[in-house]
């Protein structure tokens, strides 16, 4: 489009030539369709006073402005066909509306929002249609005054080369036939001889399919022996592009008044058939041949590619199974240290069945009725005191292990894990391990496990789903994310002496937590307090990790559980 200047316009005296923003866009008074009046609410819409020409397949732009130059992008914007709710595109509340529009304009129009604010406004048509030829109509409104105005679109579309032949003779000549298809609109056919003068058709026929496109059958009888070459060109007028196809005719075609003339019918006529049938024939040897080819070609390579694949398939299994059984033999020797792969570590504990002692709970908690979810009684009133509940179920001795499912996890304050019976859980406290409490949680100042002093957990997201596993003889209590089975924290080891039970914290948010059932878990193993996977784990040479996750967490026995093959890591 066109830059605005604010020069006057040699074709309209006394108005500016940013009226003239399109291409062929001549805007004279003429054209307004009201008086312009003060109000600066009025104004006109303009078209292109020419047809827009687009090409069959391709994108075109139907253009409307408005003068004088104000912004369009507040405005209701409609193009239509012959009828208002005919609708082709509508812009309206500065969105693109699809709710009164043509079926087959439904995916192929958009806006060109270019230059709206200067009151330029443009629908793009893509793949264009025969049935996109026509008269259209751009509507503008503002608050309650509205303009309009019409434009043309012709659309184009050239077909394929002529084909000529001969057909036989014809009275006292040769008739000769012309055909071509996929024409919008209908073109125009033509014969010239050698020298460039134009003949009459001897008849013409036109055939429309069901895309709208035409198709053009001419037939012509050349009755001079010595015209040698005829062509038949096929003219689209509105973009003025033709094709054309010659064609030579020997002399002996012509007829002749001889006895001989049946005869020459008859030959062409076999000759004809002669030339059609081995054309096919050889044709059709060729093709079946390069389609064998190409079929065994493609085989070579389809089976070239599965044996490369299996190969490496099978080669990626064999390192991914030595890896895994490298790894779970490391666990197996010395599972009580290992700290990844919280699913290994579910069959060394017996899945604990924990449920809520509702008479343990804060007077501002509530238990649900399975006894399995603890929340806020009033979520309306924060109190952001320390408020929690205990398991029903206690924990004397063994290896035992249970899930606990956070609702909002990310934007309360909440923490689990284990405490002594005796602990001191009226008013405001803080947890920690010389007061009888193991647990991590979600708190102000991010995740941390509560030790003295406290420590800061880094990890990736705040978890939603946490395993505790707790082994009663050993002193150990771990905390694993159960979403993707990663560690989050391990204490170092205390000593039980007596009995503990599961703890729940809620301080604030919207937040609950909810122990998850056993039929959620994978099937666990139980393990009793003498089994003798709980014999000290064999240490494997020149391997070891640090128990804590947090960056002030003390450092452990060293486990040959590393997430690599021990000729991988450093000494």
């Amino acid at each position: 489009m066109a830059h605005v200047i604010q020069h006057l316009s040699p074709a309209c005296p006394g108005l500016p030539t940013r009226l003239c923003v399109f291409p062929a866009l001549t805007l004279c008074p003429s054209v307004f369709l009201t008086p312009m009046s003060g109000s600066t609410e009025e104004f006109f819409v303009t078209g292109p006073s020419d047809p827009i020409v687009a090409v069959l397949g391709g994108d075109t732009v139907l253009p409307c402005h408005v003068f004088p130059p104000i912004s369009a992008e507040d405005m209701e914007l409609r193009w239509f066909r012959s009828k208002f709710s005919e609708a082709v595109f509508i812009y309206q509340n500065r969105v693109e509306r699809n709710e009164e529009q043509i079926a087959r304009y439904v995916g192929r129009t958009s806006l060109v929002r270019d230059f709206l604010a200067q009151g330029e406004a443009a629908v793009r048509i893509q793949k264009v249609q025969v049935s996109d030829n026509g008269l259209y109509t751009c509507f503008f409104r503002k608050g309650g005054f509205y303009e309009e105005a019409s434009l043309e679109l012709k659309v184009a579309g050239v077909g394929s080369a002529p084909q000529v032949r001969i057909t036989g003779p014809e009275e006292d000549g040769v008739r000769v036939v012309c055909t071509s298809s996929g024409w919008f609109p209908k073109p125009q056919v033509r014969w010239r001889d050698l020298s460039g003068e134009k003949s009459l058709a001897f008849s013409e026929t036109h055939t429309q399919d069901a895309e709208g496109l035409f198709g053009v059958e001419v037939a012509l009888v050349v009755r001079d022996s010595s015209a040698g070459n005829v062509t038949c060109s096929v003219l689209n007028t509105v973009l003025g592009q033709e094709k054309a196809m010659a064609i030579f005719i020997p002399e002996p075609f012509f007829p002749q008044a001889s006895p001989w003339k049946l005869a020459f019918s008859v030959s062409l006529s076999v000759l004809m058939v002669l030339l059609l049938g081995a054309g096919c024939y050889t044709k059709r040897e060729h093709s079946m041949k390069l389609l064998a080819m190409r079929e065994k070609e493609r085989l070579r390579l389809v089976k070239e590619q599965h044996r490369r694949a299996k190969e490496e398939v099978l080669k990626d299994a064999d390192e991914l199974q030595a890896e895994l059984d490298w790894r779970k033999s490391a666990y197996l020797a010395a599972w009580r240290k290992a700290q990844l792969y919280a699913d290994w570590r579910k069959e060394k504990f017996q899945a604990w069945p924990v449920t809520l002692d509702p008479g343990s709970a804060h007077s501002d908690l509530v238990v649900s009725h399975e006894n399995t979810t603890v929340a806020w009684k009033d979520t309306s009133v924060n109190l952001g005191g320390t408020c929690s509940v205990l398991g029903f179920e206690s924990i004397t001795s063994g290896c035992c292990y249970w899930e606990v499912e956070i609702r909002d996890a990310d934007r309360s304050e909440w923490a689990l894990g284990v405490c002594r019976e005796n602990v001191n859980r009226n008013d405001w406290y803080v947890e920690s391990p010389e007061k009888g409490f193991w647990v991590v949680g979600q708190f102000e100042a991010g995740c941390c496990a509560r030790t003295l002093p406290q420590t800061q957990l880094s990890l990736r997201q705040v978890p939603r789903r946490v395993g505790v596993f707790l082994d009663h003889k050993e002193g150990d209590v771990s905390f694993y994310n159960m979403t993707d089975g990663s560690h989050i924290f391990s204490f170092p080891r205390a000593s039980f002496s007596g009995t503990v039970f599961p703890y729940f914290m809620i301080r604030s948010g919207d937040v609950s937590l909810t122990v998850c059932s056993k039929e959620g878990w994978s099937e666990g193993h139980p393990v009793p307090h003498n089994s003798s996977f709980l014999e000290e784990p064999v240490s494997l040479p020149g391997e070891g990790f640090s128990l804590g996750s947090g960056a002030n967490a003390p450092p452990v026995a060293e486990s040959p559980l590393l997430p690599c093959k021990p000729e991988a890591v450093s000494p």
